[in-house]
């Protein structure tokens, strides 16, 4: 399961009628009512098995009722104009923020990407029709950078071949903790999910084919700024290359990474989807679509002494 704190409720027959809201709160000390509302608003109550977003809703006798929390802002996040790279009839391109969750959870409904997209995309004057997202990607939470949607029913086939067919080009940026050696290569293996610990590694067999290839930019204070090719999709596939290669991501603490190096205090995984290069599925056209890097990972760079190619190196204090 992912990273969640879960209570686990029985209703019995003297339940039977009471709200959801008041009777969570009753059998929970931890979670007050107004704690309760907000977390079935986010969609973090399911009944049964099934998400409800109802705090009226009346429980029964032997209703199975699992709360999930996550940890995270209870204030959703909001799609706003400048997080969009692109949009035309057929496709949007959104700069996914780190800490935002790019598809539903247990945990949470509303204020994820998906969610807050199809917000965005609601037209006022006709609520009553749900916008069209073909999602056919996705980014762990504390990645950053850019994710590309259809949004017409022309679109949705052709991207979604494009992506499976391997015919869409991503770079990656990524800050290791160690300078790779050598400064350019390639790591390939059977990457499968450990049912233990949740975490992705290289196998023997049984797993998927990932192909991760890299090139050194710069270098800093025993870290660096390495940019990623992945020509392979999988689930957590660059954390976990780089872990076992011996030079995991800055602040990935789950895959190895360290969260201080030197004094600079790292507030994340250090890794945002810089690029995108594909063919548009209805035009045919060639798309180039790029994520600024964040905030959060120039301040990292620069409090390590690392420069971002292309751009002036970082100021340093000399001494008297």
């Amino acid at each position: 399961m992912g990273d969640w704190t879960v209570f686990r409720l029985s209703a019995d027959a003297s339940s039977s009628g009471q709200r959801l809201d008041q009777w969570i709160s009753s059998q929970t000390p931890e979670l007050s009512r107004s704690l309760v509302r907000k977390l079935v608003d986010l969609g973090g109550v399911h009944v049964n098995g099934r998400r409800t977003r109802q705090c009226s809703l009346q429980v029964t006798a032997d209703d199975r009722v699992d709360v999930f929390l996550d940890g995270r802002p209870l204030d959703p996040f909001v799609l706003k104009g400048s997080d969009i790279i692109f949009r035309d009839d057929y496709l949007i391109a959104v700069d996914k923020p780190a800490g935002v969750e790019t598809q539903p959870t247990p945990a949470r409904f509303k204020g994820t990407l998906y969610h807050a997209l199809k917000s965005y995309l609601q037209d006022p004057a006709r609520p009553q029709i749900s916008p069209s997202v073909g999602m056919v990607q996705r980014l762990d939470r504390d990645t950053s950078g850019i994710l590309v949607f259809s949004i017409h029913q022309r679109a949705h086939k052709g991207l979604t071949g494009a992506f499976s067919g391997k015919e869409v080009k991503k770079i990656y940026l990524a800050v290791t903790a160690e300078i790779p050696s050598p400064p350019e290569g390639e790591i390939r293996s059977e990457l499968a999910r450990r049912r233990a610990d949740n975490l992705v590694r290289s196998v023997h067999r049984g797993g998927k084919l990932a192909v991760t290839r890299y090139r050194v930019l710069s270098t800093g204070l025993d870290t660096a700024l390495v940019e990623v090719d992945i020509p392979t999709g999988r689930s957590h596939q660059i954390r976990a290359h780089f872990s076992e290669a011996g030079f995991p991501l800055a602040g990935d603490t789950r895959y190895g990474g360290p969260e201080w190096i030197h004094a600079a205090k790292i507030p994340r995984q250090m890794l945002h989807a810089r690029t995108l290069q594909l063919r548009h599925p209805v035009s045919g056209n060639p798309l180039y679509l790029e994520a600024a890097i964040p905030g959060d990972m120039r301040m990292v760079l620069k409090s390590l002494g690392i420069q971002i190619p292309g751009e002036s190196p970082p100021a340093v204090e000399c001494p008297a």
